[in-house]
């Protein structure tokens, strides 16, 4: 891609790190924990971005309202972002396109890309994982992270996914919510106002879609036997 990033991605699958190279004049833009470490010769200027309504959506999505913007003023600089989460990082050149990411996912992101938020409306509350997703838009390069490995999917049909699974997904694909083939309509309710286990991603249409291997909900079920209990 012309003026792209020069980048590398190490540590993979279990705790990547991205390291981003900086040309004089150059810029990335990242959320405020993503900064593992930088050259001195790298200005870092924190604040809004893209406007009230696009800093307001990224909020809704699970991001931060603030937007750091990290600068190579004095020559080369290179500067290492990790998740907070245990897991790989995916690269996505966008070129006039868009993809769709899951709360939390989002990790840098250089010139010529906007962030924002979409509304889900009552899908994106029969998940359990989010009223709003997040839409990245424009021609430039995107990093986002998951919880575990990261899988590529090629859908050419149609395709199922847990929902706490999803990481991210082109918007050339279609997409609905419902519950797992089989439940009984008991579970079935269950599912959907509580956001228990069961409920599904329907992919549809020819696309790209990234699915995590783990879920930190039923990371957390795992663990729940195993906390300290408090005495009476």
């Amino acid at each position: 891609m012309p003026n792209g990033l020069e980048f590398s991605i190490s540590q993979r699958p279990d705790f990547a790190i991205v390291e981003v190279i900086l040309q004089q004049g150059q810029k990335v833009y990242a959320e405020p924990s993503a900064m593992a470490s930088m050259d001195s010769t790298v200005t870092l200027k924190a604040g809004f971005k893209g406007g009230f309504g696009n800093t307001l959506g990224r909020a809704l999505g699970g991001e931060s309202l603030i937007m750091n913007t990290y600068t190579a003023s004095r020559g080369l600089g290179r500067i290492a972002f990790a998740s907070g989460q245990p897991g790989d990082v995916v690269h996505y050149a966008l070129d006039r396109t868009t993809l769709m990411l899951q709360r939390g996912a989002f990790m840098a992101h250089g010139d010529g890309v906007e962030l924002a938020g979409k509304w889900q409306g009552a899908k994106g509350f029969f998940s359990g994982e989010g009223l709003v997703l997040l839409k990245a838009s424009g021609s430039g390069d995107l990093f986002f992270g998951s919880y575990g490995a990261i899988l590529g999917i090629d859908v050419t049909d149609s395709y199922i996914v847990d929902s706490g699974y999803v990481v991210a997904f082109e918007d050339t694909l279609e997409y609905s919510v419902s519950a797992l083939p089989g439940l009984r309509l008991g579970s079935k309710i269950k599912t959907f106002f509580f956001g228990g286990e069961g409920l599904v991603c329907r992919f549809k249409g020819q696309g790209r879609v990234w699915i995590q291997t783990r879920h930190v909900h039923s990371f957390m079920s795992w663990v729940n036997p195993y906390r300290p209990r408090g005495r009476n």
